[in-house]
């Protein structure tokens, strides 16, 4: 009976691991007569990066704010680890398991890397951010967060006040905070913009030290990084969904080269 039951556990666990962990079902979201989410239907399977591309205005934003729950949607459904959570609060999205960068950074410049991780920590675990002081001292919270820091390459500016960290180790922080809530899904919206060649490069040496461990969602113009990135693409374009695949796939698409890409990524 015993090996019974943990026959049933492992096949139930690899049917919830074969579903996607992420499935977005005929979403749609208006304003007033603009459609700036029509009829998108994708997915994001367990520990895949899947970008997604497409000009400014397709969509790409709106999109992750309404995954978060902070634009509601009119239509359509959004199943997170096999539950409906279209209708949920962001609060409890988060507690599911889904976290959010965001275009513009927001670490607290006057705290240290460490600092800015520990009160992530403590926001996750329920605490207030009134008393900020034990994140500066409690081994609960700073060991967690002195581990976020060692898995992502930061240990050594753990102590670097954020408002000394160049621009990218600061959106690397940033990702580092978010990670502080365990998510399953992590949300990244354009994780390199405002950054140079040498920037943008470590953010991929970054992400791709995360890639397999966490499920990304990742929004971004960056087309060297994204190929480098990804393992799916979907392109938008005014909101709809024009394509989905490979990036040698997507790089194929004449419709995608001809909407977005432009013919020098057709040829790399």
């Amino acid at each position: 009976p015993a090996a019974a039951s943990t026959a049933c556990s492992a096949g139930r666990e690899a049917r919830a691991m074969a579903e996607p962990l992420l499935s977005i079902d005929g979403l749609i979201k208006r304003f007033g007569g603009l459609i700036a989410t029509d009829n998108l239907s994708l997915d994001v399977r367990h520990g895949e990066i899947h970008a997604l591309i497409g000009p400014n205005g397709a969509g790409k934003t709106t999109l992750v704010a309404q995954l978060m729950g902070q634009l509601p949607s009119d239509a359509g459904r959004i199943l997170f680890a096999g539950a409906d959570i279209s209708r949920l609060p962001t609060h409890r999205r988060v507690a599911s398991g889904l976290a959010r960068s965001f275009q513009i950074t927001s670490v607290l410049r006057d705290f240290t890397a460490l600092d800015n991780v520990a009160l992530a920590v403590q926001a996750h675990q329920g605490h207030s951010f009134r008393f900020w002081r034990p994140a500066q001292s409690d081994p609960a919270l700073r060991d967690p967060a002195r581990a976020i820091l060692e898995q992502l390459g930061l240990a050594d500016r753990a102590q670097t006040l954020a408002a000394n960290l160049s621009y990218g180790e600061q959106r690397q922080l940033e990702i580092a905070m978010a990670l502080a809530g365990e998510p399953r899904l992590l949300l990244l919206d354009e994780p390199m913009a405002g950054m140079g060649p040498d920037e943008s490069a470590r953010m991929v040496a970054f992400l791709q030290r995360l890639k397999g461990r966490i499920s990304m969602l990742l929004i971004e113009h960056d087309m060297d990084a994204v190929f480098a990135l990804a393992d799916r693409i979907t392109v938008l374009v005014y909101g709809r969904a024009i394509a989905t695949g490979t990036p040698d796939e997507i790089r194929a698409n004449a419709e995608v080269r001809r909407a977005y890409l432009g013919e020098e990524h057709a040829d790399a």
